[in-house]
């Protein structure tokens, strides 16, 4: 047997190690990288927008009469020109003004590009064949960050004759591939941070706690500590201080086994259900029927006999039919079933969709739903 301290770690970790090789293939599938799980805090998106004008639009501009934001715009713009249009008509319909937005990525350089997509404000019919004007795309702060120009790309389009017209996709919304270039830098000095935050994207206590363990047996010390469900902070070593990059990746090939609570999620629109793997149903009973009246009008017409004094007539003729399902049988369904066997169940009784959200909810209403149902 090991003597020393740091030959017992070994031997321990070792042991630890073949344990989890030896774990089945679908404990191994669950799991998760802690990359995919949290997110390190300042690094993030920062959102854009601006105004701006398209033109080289064939006719399906804006009208002018109805947009005036676009007529001003446009006589701005044509005075910083040196041309003078204030007092004049302007009718013309190759002009539309936009809302252009774009994402900024986290450590985006000076000069590099990103996409843009670019949005109808006004009546405009179609923005294809269309270009953007140099449009400043400024931050939350106020401060431009980038410059948008370029042709736009629209996927969608109309067409309309006197008599019929078409329209596919949505004409009036475009993007410009690479079609603004960065112009300032967002400042955010990750290698002096001393402690990280690690936020996670679902929060919840046990998946905190076990990102917060994996950490701290690959770094071999109390390094990461849970603070609350969605936090877990973590004290860079001295060794690593010039190293947070490579920190940083080491620790987000981690695996972990993320936890959530049953939840059930149903969206009454589109009759979608979404329900998670922890899901279990108490001892209940279940019995879902529908009644189905039919109402059928075949009227016939009644004519008089030859050389009667008599008129047609239209005799209704109404045929009803109801159908209450009695065939349905009681389902019953014992303490801890599973997600699997509450689908087959209710599957089995014939449940639709629409009718599996009412049965969850009155499961729900009844106690026996050991989980949470989010209405979207």
């Amino acid at each position: 047997m090991p003597t020393s301290a740091a030959a017992l770690y070994r031997f321990l970790a070792a042991l630890l190690i073949a344990a989890i090789v030896a774990l089945p293939h679908h404990a191994a599938a669950s799991s998760a990288r802690i990359k995919d799980v949290v997110d390190v805090e300042g690094v993030r998106d920062n959102m854009l927008i601006g105004y701006g004008l398209v033109v080289g639009l064939n006719g399906t501009g804006d009208s002018l009469n109805n947009s005036p934001f676009t007529e001003q715009s446009l006589v701005g713009m044509l005075e910083r020109m040196g041309v003078n249009t204030r007092g004049t008509n302007l009718r013309t319909k190759n002009v539309a003004a936009v809302m252009v937005t774009a994402t900024l990525p986290p450590y985006a350089a000076q000069g590099t590009r990103i996409d843009v997509t670019v949005s109808a404000m006004g009546d405009s019919k179609s923005l294809l064949g269309g270009t953007l004007l140099v449009t400043p795309l400024l931050g939350a702060d106020g401060e431009v960050y980038a410059v948008g120009q370029g042709p736009i790309a629209v996927s969608g389009f109309s067409a309309q004759g006197q008599g019929a017209s078409v329209t596919r996709g949505v004409p009036t919304a475009g993007r410009i591939s690479s079609g603004a270039i960065v112009e300032r830098e967002i400042q955010f000095s990750l290698a002096e941070l001393p402690v990280l935050r690690l936020s996670l994207r679902n929060p919840d206590f046990t998946t905190a706690q076990r990102v917060a363990t994996a950490i701290n047996m690959q770094l071999r010390g109390n390094r990461a500590q849970a603070t609350d469900p969605s936090s877990v902070l973590l004290t860079v070593p001295e060794a690593r201080r010039g190293d947070i990059v490579g920190l940083i990746t080491e620790i987000e090939q981690l695996r972990i086994t993320p936890d959530q609570v049953a939840r059930v999620v149903v969206d009454e629109k589109s009759g979608v259900i979404v329900m998670g793997e922890n899901v279990r149903i108490s001892t209940v009973a279940i019995a879902q029927g529908n009644l189905t009246i039919r109402v059928t009008e075949t009227p016939q017409v009644s004519q008089p006999g030859p050389f009667s004094q008599g008129q047609t007539a239209v005799v209704p003729r109404t045929d009803i039919q109801v159908d209450d399902q009695s065939n349905n049988r009681l389902g019953v369904m014992n303490a801890g079933v599973t997600l699997q066997e509450l689908v087959q169940s209710l599957n089995a009784l014939g449940v639709g969709p629409r009718d599996m959200i009412a049965i969850l909810q009155s499961i729900k209403a009844a106690g026996a739903l050991q989980a949470e149902i989010e209405v979207i």
